[in-house]
Parts: structure tokens; sequence; C-alpha cells
């Protein structure tokens, strides 16, 4: 990841949960706080419940996998948390990867959902 650093102290995930914004679909919430850093921190949490120490692992890789690959869309300076939820444990890359940039939209971290959001108050304005 070039661009992204791991979150890995259990203050930094509570930080996150508590002051930063979140969304959620069926397979993974998103959990985002600004940073103020030139880089992105990633933090991925599985929890038993989903499965076995394999499936949990499993999981953690395609989440990593998808964020590598689309993480010149994210914009820098925040700290990012993904949640599996529970009862998850065959999702597969594609439905991984659908949920985090879909997620990541909603919550305004990646250059897509800036243009989106752009896009929408134009076509308000034209509309008025």
């Amino acid at each position: 990841m070039k661009y992204s650093e791991s979150l890995k102290k259990n203050d930094d995930f509570t930080r996150v949960y508590r002051k930063g914004r979140s969304k959620a679909d069926r397979n993974l919430v998103l959990y985002a706080l600004a940073n103020g850093s030139d880089r992105n921190h990633l933090g991925i949490s599985v929890s038993k419940k989903v499965g076995n120490s394999v499936v949990r692992h499993h999981l953690a890789r395609l989440i990593r996998e998808a964020y590598r690959l689309h993480e010149d869309e994210f914009r820098i300076g925040w700290d990012l948390v993904i949640v599996v939820r529970k009862g998850r444990a065959d999702i597969s890359y594609h439905e991984v990867e659908r949920s985090l940039l879909f997620l990541a939209n909603l919550l305004r971290v990646t250059e897509k959902g800036d243009k989106h959001e752009e896009s929408s108050t134009v076509s308000d304005t034209v509309l008025s």
C-alpha cells in the first residue's frame, strides 16, 4: 500500500469508532475519521463471531487487497476501519470490493464520492 499504513493500536480503533462517521451495508461497516496527515491508516476488524481464524484471516486479506487495488481512488488523510458483519464468512472478493467502494463513496472518502456530490449539487441547481 503506497499511501497507507496499518492501524494497529486498540486506542486508535476506539478513537475512530467514537469520533468518526460510519456507513454500513449487509457485508461491511466502514468508519472514517480525518487524521490530518499525508497518509491513510487502515484498520480491519473481523470478529470471532464471523468464523474461525482461517476464515477471519482470509476475509482480512480480501479487504486489504480490495483496498490496495483501489488505493489511488481514496483521498489522503483518513483513518479507516473496516468491520466485517457477523454471518458473512462466505463473502466473495467481488462483494467485498463492491461494498468497500460503495461505503467509501457514501462517506466521501474517495475522489468519486466528491465528484458524485458535485454533480448532484449541479443538477439540483439546474432544476431549481
